[in-house]
């Protein structure tokens, strides 16, 4: 559960980022990270289609740049785009200047309007102050799937949607290499029982 859902020193760090939508609403927020690539984005596309949801993709800048029918399909489509920054670069290792350059380097790709979501969930308090005050949103998750962790079966992660999914939450999938291959197992089954659950899916404004 830790992994799962933040801690909650995490939400206290980054006190106004998005963790979790209203809690009185029976709806969820529905995310993919890491995209978009070839041998997940489209198959996690036509899944959304086929169940007429609507999510948001935070992207990496450089995929994006890459395969820019991809980020224009899932605009086509009606779906909501996020900056996962250009090279996927978690923000402790990075000095503050470098790594907002390369926030801006993927916005310039990506034209979110400023929602941002950093890669693994954190980042240096600075880099969030200053992404605060220039008037980014920064999206965090109330649950994070873990479709990518080889230490977990589709049937786990199937799990894991339907142990934590609660009003409000911002749930966390990723359209990677890493992930695809539990998505085509499981992911038609979560979104179903997700809906079959009453929970209307939302993206941000």
């Amino acid at each position: 559960m830790i992994i799962e859902q933040p801690a909650r020193f995490l939400r206290w760090l980054y006190p106004h980022a998005l963790w979790r939508m209203d809690p009185s609403q029976r709806s969820v927020y529905l995310t993919f990270d890491d995209g978009p690539i070839p041998e997940a984005t489209p198959y996690v596309l036509d899944v959304l289609d086929s169940l007429d949801i609507k999510a948001t993709f935070f992207m990496v800048g450089d995929n994006a740049r890459r395969y820019p029918h991809l980020l224009e399909e899932v605009r086509r489509r009606g779906h909501r785009i996020g900056n996962h920054t250009y090279n996927h670069i978690g923000g402790f290792r990075w000095f503050s200047w470098k790594y907002l350059g390369n926030v801006q380097r993927a916005e310039e790709i990506l034209e979110t309007g400023k929602l941002f979501r950093p890669p693994h969930g954190w980042m240096k308090l600075m880099q969030y102050r200053v992404m605060r005050a220039t008037g980014w949103r920064v999206v965090m998750w109330d649950l994070v799937t873990r479709d990518y962790s080889n230490r977990l079966t589709a049937e786990e992660v199937l799990e894991n949607v339907k142990r934590y999914t609660r009003n409000g939450s911002i749930i966390t999938f990723h359209d990677s290499l890493k992930s695809i291959d539990k998505l085509k197992e499981i992911l038609p089954e979560a979104l179903l029982w997700i809906k079959g659950q009453g929970y209307e899916f939302k993206v941000f404004d």
